[in-house]
């Protein structure tokens, strides 16, 4: 399969001054915690009958793609491109062992059509463990923790600090004065977003599951 990018001309991008310098000598990555009221989502998927997981992943995965800030990665010549969309790299967990399969589900800006592939995309690779096979390059990392809610939670990739993709981390909802409040998560690299664009995130992803779109169920 073929994936489009645009590649980055660092001396005429607007940030590229910035960029160079977060990359060549000062690699920061930026994490962020906030809790956002889920209660509309949780309602419209139960009385869907569709799953709150993949219904959450797309509208991480809306936002993202959404904004370029999301979307820089490496291309095979070392270069920085923009990836024309991202698809969710996330963990779907087995209770019986205690594991994992990692998969990654191609974005789709329709609802159910991006919910169907996610149930299709489980079942092809349920006995799989660990990573699955043929994961595209064009991914952002998204997981969750149902079991406990948080304060806040941190993931570092320990490559040579210049993986660009956002990582996206929500833990368990809980009912507090008649509402659901979930913990999520924000790590982003601090060449290509700074806090005014992670903060822009929570915003429109707030909004987004307050208003979820009953016109595409």
């Amino acid at each position: 399969m073929e994936y489009h990018f645009t590649k980055i001309d660092l001396n005429r991008w607007s940030r590229g001054k910035l960029f160079c310098t977060y990359i060549d000598h000062m690699r920061i990555v930026m994490s962020l915690t906030v809790e956002l009221d889920v209660t509309h989502l949780l309602e419209l998927s139960k009385a869907n009958g569709l799953k709150f997981y993949p219904c959450m992943i797309w509208a991480v995965s809306k936002i993202i793609n959404a904004h370029d800030e999301f979307k820089y990665g490496w291309g095979s010549d070392g270069g920085l491109i923009r990836w024309d969309f991202v698809s969710p790299s996330y963990a779907d967990f087995h209770k019986e062992d205690e594991s994992f399969t990692k998969l990654v589900t191609g974005y789709s800006p329709d609802l159910l059509d991006f919910h169907a592939r996610f149930l299709a995309d489980r079942k092809s690779y349920r006995d799989c463990r660990g990573f699955a096979e043929r994961q595209p390059p064009n991914f952002f990392d998204v997981s969750c923790l149902p079991w406990v809610r948080y304060q806040h939670f941190d993931v570092h990739v320990f490559d040579e600090g210049t993986f660009l993709a956002p990582v996206v981390t929500w833990g368990k909802y809980t009912p507090e004065h008649g509402r659901y409040q979930m913990p999520v998560s924000m790590n982003i690299h601090h060449a290509v977003a700074d806090g005014f664009h992670l903060s822009r995130f929570f915003i429109e992803l707030q909004e987004l599951v307050q208003a979820f779109p009953c016109a595409q169920i």
